[in-house]
Parts: structure tokens; sequence; C-alpha cells
């Protein structure tokens, strides 16, 4: 495996954190994303805010190579996957989901996910409000508390990200990965988003994406 990929173990299962912001569920051959936000430059777009137009076919593209790479059976989008009402950019994602008609997609919704259930259904997606893939629950907001019950949730929505200084006045703020005891919370995989910093402490492991690497940073 490529020393980019960081190898980590959880409720007795292996996971694979990669730097395009992804994780990868070894024994269920499931690759999981979260906050895509596809339409979010399609909406800025009609604002009038100048937003390159194909940053978003270029996540896609992305996305692409990982099912290519990691051949999954099935894709977990835990929510926001579009950003808000329908534009143009439904479009090319629903274009998208043609290119792999035996892949399994599943939208676990979120807070951004508004259009009409038809939209998604008819795009192949498998909507739900969360999912249970023992031993895990598949939310998109993180829990208020430590998860309840026998399941470990995971989640996103709020883009986490953890602040590194150097010896010097300099500093910058990480995508990362947060293990907490109970939970976990993936990075947004979309690059047009923004970045909520978390706090580090002796229950959290985290690893932050640096570049095309994904460097473990607490334990």
């Amino acid at each position: 495996m490529e020393e980019s990929v960081v190898k980590w173990e959880l409720q007795g299962q292996h996971l694979l954190l990669l730097p395009e912001k992804a994780m990868f569920w070894t024994e269920q051959h499931t690759l999981i994303v979260s906050d895509l936000h596809i339409g979010k430059v399609g909406h800025f777009r009609k604002a009038g805010i100048a937003i390159p137009r194909l940053m978003e076919q270029e996540e896609l593209a992305v996305l692409s190579d990982l099912i290519d790479r990691y051949q999954p059976s099935q894709l977990i989008f835990l929510g926001d996957l579009f950003h808000s009402e329908h534009n143009n950019d439904w479009d090319w994602l629903s274009l998208w989901t043609e290119l792999f008609p035996d892949l399994t997609m599943i939208l676990v919704k979120g807070n951004h996910d508004i259009l009409h259930p038809d939209y998604y259904i008819n795009a192949g997606f498998r909507i739900y409000d969360d999912l249970v893939v023992a031993p895990f629950k598949f939310t998109h907001e993180p829990e208020d508390a430590d998860c309840k019950g026998e399941f470990y949730c995971i989640s996103g929505h709020i883009h986490p990200a953890v602040k590194l200084r150097g010896a010097g006045r300099q500093s910058t703020v990480l995508s990362c990965f947060y293990f907490k005891r109970d939970q976990a919370i993936l990075p947004a995989f979309g690059r047009f988003t923004g970045k909520y910093c978390l706090e580090a402490d002796d229950n959290v492991d985290i690893f932050g994406v640096l570049g095309n690497k994904v460097l473990q940073l607490s334990t």
C-alpha cells in the first residue's frame, strides 16, 4: 500500500485513511466520503461570484480514480452531497453516476440535501436518514455527546481541521480525520468548503491531510 495511506484498525475493522479525504473500509469493500457540496459552485456563480466551473467535475474525477483503484462494492456519502437548490451541476452528478452502474451508491442525507427524493432515486442513490452497518452507525451530523448504544458513529458535517504551529509564528490549518472514543468525523471531500478547527486531547486520534499524505498528529 502507498506510504501516503494510513492503515487504521477500529472496532476490529480495518480502514484506510486516504489523502483524497476519503476512507476505505476493507472488510465491507466500501468507500466512504462526506460533504462534497456539489452544486455550490453553480450556486455562487449564479450570484455573480467567479468560481471555476470545472472545480466540481475535477472532484468527481478524483472520486472516479478512487473507485478505479479500490474497486468498492458500495460508496457511502455522509451527507451534503448536493449543496442546495437544483442547478445545472446536478446534471453533471447524474451523468457521473451513470459511469458506475454496478456500484451501490448510498446517501445518508445531510442538512444541505434538500432536493426532492426523486432526484436522488432517479440518479441511482439509496437514501437514508442514518445507516447502520455493524459495528458502525453512519450519520451526517456528529452526536451531541458520546455516541450511545452498541454502534460506533461515523459522520461528517463540520469539515474538521486542526491548526499546526511552527517554532516561529507560522501556522497552517489541515483537514483531518478525527477519532474519538465513541465516534469519528471525516474531513470534507469537497475542496470548496470551509474548515472548522477541533481541539486535540488525550482521548482523540487525529490524522491530518497534508498534500498527498495522511499524517498521524496525535494519539
